[in-house]
């Protein structure tokens, strides 16, 4: 990929990030996201009734949105259960989403043969011990700057914003920059530093 092939925007979100790594996000057809630690801090807040509140972040939900509208099938997969998760996957249009899972990889395995496509054009991003069955599965595997270090070790790619503060959404950007489908959602006119104006 040249760089005068890519939009101003686009060649921006991918300055920092290897060639392979591009190559393996230009081939995603089917991202998948854990919640706990990804799309949330981690946080797990309870009241008398049990687990009340997750806290999510609105760039990583646009984000997912993008992905969706761009022809990237989005799932969620979780080991945790509640309806929270289910609330938040209906107001973002997720149909795909699996709770409770014991075993990810296998998971994983069975949302790719769903889609009807092989776990190289699958993207996995997951941040604890419980996901690296589908980390190691998965043909692009991301996670955060915050997990463990035998799970950063794991995976291809680890943003630099934190699960729940807008990592799921750079992981969104890299994967619709490294399709050239980023710097169509961006309106005529708008200027961004390395473009020139018309």
């Amino acid at each position: 990929m040249t760089e005068k092939s890519l939009h101003p925007a686009e060649a921006l979100v991918l300055a920092r990030i290897s060639e392979a790594v591009v190559q393996r996000a230009a081939a995603v057809r089917l991202m998948v996201f854990d919640v706990d630690g990804v799309l949330t801090d981690g946080s797990l807040l309870y009241a008398d009734q049990g687990e009340l509140l997750k806290r999510f972040h609105v760039h990583d939900g646009l984000g997912l949105k993008m992905l969706a509208g761009n022809g990237v099938r989005v799932a969620l997969l979780t080991a945790r259960q509640g309806p929270i998760v289910a609330m938040r996957a209906a107001e973002l249009g997720i149909g795909d989403v699996i709770q409770g899972s014991r075993d990810k990889g296998e998971a994983l395995q069975t949302l790719a043969n769903d889609a009807g496509i092989g776990l190289e054009s699958v993207g996995y991003m997951g941040d604890d011990i419980v996901d690296l069955p589908a980390l190691q599965r998965a043909g692009f595997a991301v996670s955060v700057p915050d997990a463990p270090v035998y799970i950063s070790q794991s995976v291809h790619w680890v943003t630099t914003r934190s699960g729940g503060h807008g990592a799921v959404r750079e992981c969104c950007d890299v994967i619709l920059a490294a399709q050239h489908r980023l710097g169509a959602k961006l309106q005529p006119g708008i200027r961004l530093p390395g473009s020139v104006a018309q």
